[in-house]
């Protein structure tokens, strides 16, 4: 990736409507605004403005994940080109009853009563998750499945005018009336690219569909805002992630109308706490209207810039010190060995503990992850 970054970047919140589609966008088009561009002109002077010493999201590629199915949105701020769609399916049972012995064991195995054997057998298309276990535990083969439709992907690019990179799209709608949202965001999630900067905006809440927009990422910034309901809501967002063993950081929205609850339950629990957005009426009149913050008001751009830099500090150094702790590990021979009170290894750094237990850092299983660390490896060593 040629000095590039590669990062996975989650967005959450316990509820909807904190800003996390905010947040989304305006990180992509910081981050497009510092990708390389021409040798010379107005454009340059520009992203280099915006740009730190040392920075090495140079040869970025930007791509944004909508994974909220149920109401995408990062698609009305980027006014991408789209090019692909494709219909996402589940495979959903259908029974020969010729050869139903009525055993009943279909309806045994499904854990979502989307089939009932009895003197015909019944099958519920809007309960079945498509596991496929009846189909493959029928002792006399009489089950197929067949596709069943549950919503779409559709993928394309925007690019905002003085940025040198493309901003790549993927959403899922799911189809109106549908109850099952997890395997479309699951898809969405699947097209995570295999480098480059992966910003994934989770639908809100703690449900099945966020929990597996935000897994395997490498950092999740929680969206609140500083009101009792926004408390509550982050703190359940924050024992989401870290049952996933997701580091996590908090960014306020709408700074300014409440009280330090978040502050000093950010300083409890030892959350990191990047910024504060405040409430800002020309910002709410922006993004009302369609538009990027950052692309507009110079005041966002520096705000998210120095947001997008934190965020890549935190997921660089918590990859350093995991990477730290496998290789002590190795260094301090057979399993079992005593480790004396007090070690290096007594501490771990958050998320640690998963890659341990995969045998592998932990990035290796994500979505779209190539095998190889080249990339991460030549950004740690800049």
């Amino acid at each position: 990736m040629n000095g590039g970054i590669e990062v996975q970047i989650s967005i959450a919140s316990g509820k909807g409507g904190t800003g996390k589609t905010t947040v989304a966008v305006n990180l992509a088009a910081v981050a497009a605004r510092r990708s390389t561009g021409p040798a010379s002109g107005p454009r340059v002077q520009d992203a280099a403005a915006d740009r730190r010493p040392g920075d090495t999201t140079g040869e970025t590629k930007i791509q944004i994940l909508d994974c909220d199915v149920e109401e995408p949105n990062c698609h009305i701020y980027l006014r991408p080109e789209l090019t692909q769609s494709v219909d996402v399916e589940i495979p959903v049972p259908q029974v020969d009853e010729s050869r139903c012995t009525r055993c009943g064991l279909c309806g045994e195995v499904c854990a979502f009563h989307a089939i009932l054997p009895g003197k015909r057998v019944l099958v519920f298309p809007e309960l079945c998750h498509g596991c496929g276990a009846c189909a493959h535990l029928c002792p006399e083969k009489c089950i197929r499945e067949t596709p069943r439709k549950v919503g779409v992907l559709e993928s394309g690019s925007a690019r905002f005018p003085g940025s040198y990179r493309d901003i790549a799209l993927v959403h899922g709608i799911l189809n109106p009336g549908e109850a099952l949202a997890a395997p479309l965001a699951k898809r969405v999630r699947g097209e995570a690219g295999p480098d480059g900067l992966v910003i994934i905006d989770s639908p809100p809440g703690t449900s099945c569909t966020m929990m597996a927009s935000v897994k395997a990422s490498d950092l999740c910034l929680l969206v609140t805002e500083p009101t009792p309901f926004g408390l509550n809501d982050l703190r359940l967002a924050y024992d989401a992630v870290k049952k996933l063993g997701i580091p996590s950081a908090v960014i306020v929205n709408r700074a300014g109308i409440g009280d330090g609850r978040i502050t000093r339950f950010c300083e409890s629990n030892d959350i990191p706490l990047l910024a504060e957005i405040p409430l800002d009426r020309e910002m709410a009149r922006l993004s009302a209207a369609g538009y990027v913050a950052a692309e507009v008001l110079p005041t966002y751009r520096s705000l998210f810039s120095e947001i997008l830099d934190s965020v890549v500090d935190l997921v660089l150094e918590k990859s350093k010190g995991s990477e730290s702790s496998v290789r002590s590990e190795e260094s301090e021979g057979p399993e079992g060995s005593e480790e004396p009170e007090g070690s290096e290894r007594s501490v771990r750094p958050e998320g640690s503990e998963r890659s341990q237990r995969s045998g592998s850092p932990e990035r290796s299983e994500r979505p779209g992850r190539k095998e190889t660390q080249t990339p991460r490896k030549e950004a740690l060593e800049q």
